[in-house]
């Protein structure tokens, strides 16, 4: 019976899995502890690229380029503007006040007007502010015959073929001619057209009158005309204060129908990374996140080249490598950036005559951070495949794994429904309401819908019977239907999922344990002998059997699921096998009978697992 006992599966003993099985797991936990420091050094990193002074430094250049209201209209502003009128306006009013400081309130002069204009009297402009706009030829779009006689010119949408590339107006300054743009510029994506850089530009002076001359030159000249369909702003400052660059981009779209639509981008970023000691020790947490990287790196060629084609089976492999992608792909982006601002930084602030082009950098580190907080976030993500070591974690981990076939048919049929009514509000109501002007935008109106923000007084306005019948049946069908739907599916595999653990399917959580034991430790060496004598008083309760067991070689499950049925033994044999007579009848509730039928279940598996130890000890008899 002994020998019986010992050996299952091929001769393996039950001694050397046990010792194979603590082996793995303090193999996890020295993996988890690894990997905590890198996501401590991770997080240092991305939070230390943020500075909270880099919204506040946007808000007031905000407040001051877009919100300040035009000449004799106080309603009116860089955001509202909408004619070709009011873009002169804003230009030789807010833009021309808000970028020459030269006084301070009291009309005391403040610096060397050699230097450059200190905005809010802190934020250098570094040198010159560049405007620069964008134009299609004449006769770009077709006019229907009947029309022709009515219309002589028609200048259509924004492309690179459409784009106007020869001289015009007055031809004799540079204002006028055509700049070719470089091979390594991005493009700016608007509202209307994604626009290429170059164009027709000009670059003002360090002299607020000379500017303002040149501008009214310029407005009674017609630079901009018909043709124009973008009119860019661009200039850049530097606060040695907070050691943060803003480089601010004001744009006024012409769009084919005519009109005017404004956008505006402000970024604040670090170019010079590293001046103070916090930045130093930023410094050496990248150091360490290389170092991290490559040790990643190696750790996953080596489990590839063990598990060959197994190791793209497991989902966790792939976030490794997905991780792993980003995490190279950040460096990447960074090594670029600062070789950039190398190479850069001092060519631009050299002549401070000239428009310094910033934006090519801070472009750059945007999609740097943008990277990295992909990264952070997918490294959080991680976490979830050391989950074992925590029951309720476990569980959440389960019930997603078990329904995802369920949820992938319920998003299908979810999003065929949803696109079909994004659809038909595009169609019904695109030319009406703003929330459904383009496709894209009536899927996020939907999304908003459900969320309780919607503008049903604009769809019934568009369509006083469409709109309220769209409202009332997307609402009825995803809302009351598909949703709930969704919650019955993951409720019912959560159900079922507690359900089995509460038989005894479970994994075992011994890197909880471990984590545990390790805790107990710190404490005892601490001093701290209170948690450590609940801890040795919980182990005397498991009794001589749980270390008699643990001597025959039984593993941990084996021992924790025999002292759960006998918790649970005990509990319903107290409950149900009484010796007092009850003389009235007491109804069996459903979580009583629940409760019977896995106390039944548990007695059949303990059943057959006798059966099948009196067979092995017949076999060995005979």
């Amino acid at each position: 019976m002994a020998e019986a006992s010992w050996w299952y599966r091929g001769g393996t003993s039950k001694h050397d899995l046990h010792y194979r099985r603590e082996a793995e797991v303090n193999t996890t936990f020295e993996e988890l502890l690894l990997y905590f420091i890198f996501l401590i050094t991770l997080c240092i990193l991305t939070f230390g690229m943020v500075n909270p002074h880099m919204y506040y430094l946007n808000k007031v250049m905000s407040s001051l380029f877009v919100d300040t209201a035009l000449p004799d209209d106080e309603k009116s502003s860089f955001r509202s503007i909408r004619s070709i009128t009011d873009f002169w306006k804003f230009v030789e009013g807010p833009l021309l006040e808000g970028l020459y400081w030269d006084s301070w309130y009291n009309n005391q002069k403040l610096y060397n007007l050699k230097n450059s204009s200190r905005i809010y009297y802190e934020n250098v402009l570094l040198g010159v502010p560049r405007v620069r706009q964008l134009r299609v030829r004449n006769n770009t779009c077709k006019v229907y015959s009947a029309f022709k006689s009515l219309i002589s010119d028609c200048y259509g949408k924004y492309t690179t073929e459409n784009e106007e590339v020869s001289d015009f107006g007055l031809k004799n300054d540079t204002e006028w001619k055509y700049s070719t743009s470089p091979a390594n510029a991005p493009w700016h994506w608007g509202f209307v057209g994604v626009y290429r850089d170059g164009g027709y530009m000009f670059t003002l002076s360090k002299s607020k009158s000379h500017t303002q001359t040149k501008l009214i030159d310029l407005r009674l000249n017609s630079w901009i005309t018909r043709g124009t369909r973008v009119v860019f702003i661009d200039f850049s400052l530097y606060n040695a204060n907070i050691n943060l660059f803003c480089i601010v981009r004001l744009v006024a779209e012409f769009p084919a129908t005519g009109g005017l639509l404004t956008s505006w981008q402000f970024y604040s970023v670090k170019l010079l990374r590293y001046v103070t000691h916090y930045d130093y020790f930023i410094a050496s947490c990248e150091i360490i996140f290389c170092i991290f990287l490559f040790v990643f790196i190696t750790q996953e060629l080596r489990k590839l080249n063990e598990l060959k084609s197994a190791y793209f089976k497991s989902i966790w492999n792939w976030l490794e490598m997905l991780l792993l992608a980003l995490c190279f792909l950040a460096v990447s982006f960074y090594a670029y950036c600062h070789m950039q601002n190398f190479l850069l930084l001092e060519r631009l602030l050299k002549n401070t005559e000239n428009y310094p082009n910033f934006y090519f950098l801070a472009y750059w580190h945007i999609y740097y951070n943008n990277i990295i907080a992909i990264t952070i976030f997918f490294a959080w993500i991680k976490i979830f495949k050391f989950i074992s070591f925590n029951e309720t974690m476990s569980q959440l981990s389960s019930t997603l794994s078990r329904c995802m076939k369920d949820i992938v048919g319920f998003a299908i049929m979810f999003f065929i429904i949803f696109s079909a009514y994004a659809q038909l509000g595009f169609l019904v109501f695109g030319s009406q309401v703003d929330d459904f002007s383009t496709f894209q935008n009536s899927i996020f109106a939907q999304f908003r819908i459900v969320l309780g923000d919607f503008n049903f007084a604009g769809i019934q306005q568009a369509n006083w019977i469409l709109g309220p019948i769209y409202f009332i049946t997307f609402i009825f069908f995803v809302f009351f239907v598909l949703l709930n739907m969704f919650l019955a599916i993951i409720n019912d595999t959560y159900s079922e999922v507690k359900a089995d653990y509460a038989i005894g399917r479970r994994p075992d959580f011994e890197l909880g344990k471990i984590i545990k034991k390790s805790y107990f430790n710190v404490l005892e060496k601490l001093g701290l002998k209170k948690a450590q004598d609940n801890e040795d008083k919980k182990m005397k309760t498991t009794g001589d059997l749980a270390q008699q067991a643990r001597k025959e070689g039984f593993n941990e499950s084996e021992i924790q699921q025999a002292e759960h049925m006998k918790t649970w033994k005990e509990r319903l044999e107290k409950k149900y096998y009484s010796t007092e007579i009850q003389d009235d009848y007491q109804p069996v509730t459903q979580q009583e009978f629940r409760e019977l039928f896995l106390y039944a279940v548990e007695l059949e598996k303990e059943l057959h697992y006798i059966s099948l130890k009196l067979n092995q000890v017949m076999r060995k008899l005979q």
